[in-house]
């Protein structure tokens, strides 16, 4: 199979969006998550429920400010991509990168156009590193 990494659960897609919104507006109460979901009709003990599992998680810490909590995320979002697409990485591709990249081009989400852009990035990283001394 593929590496054992030592990550934290992956995010639902409610907890993804519920994470959005800590990323994109701060620290924020039950109250002003739900406002702030887009296009769901979810009841505020709902979000009060994901929030707390969030927290047990520990993908976000809350603090006490007169009768509600304020959550802010403890992960940044980069972290969290990361973290997904390295455990989708590793459940569907054996841990190769490369296989992940072959199955984008294979399916045609990746096209020649993509890929020069790609190698365009690369460079730049190599770059980087040379000029890092390493």
């Amino acid at each position: 199979m593929g590496s054992k990494r030592n990550s934290l659960p992956q995010l639902t897609r409610l907890e993804l969006q519920i994470m959005k919104v800590l990323w994109e507006q701060g620290p924020s109460t039950v109250q002003e998550v739900q406002k702030k979901l887009e296009g769901e009709l979810l009841a505020y003990t709902t979000v009060q429920t994901m929030l707390n599992v969030l927290h047990r998680k520990g993908r976000v810490k809350r603090k006490l400010y007169g009768k509600a909590f304020q959550y802010a995320p403890l992960v940044t979002q980069d972290k969290a991509v990361g973290e997904a697409l390295m455990d989708l990485v590793d459940r569907m591709f054996g841990g190769s990168a490369e296989a992940l990249v072959m199955s984008l081009v294979k399916t045609r989400h990746l096209d020649a156009g993509k890929l020069e852009k790609l190698n365009e990035v690369l460079k730049g990283h190599r770059r980087e590193k040379k000029d890092d001394g390493d």
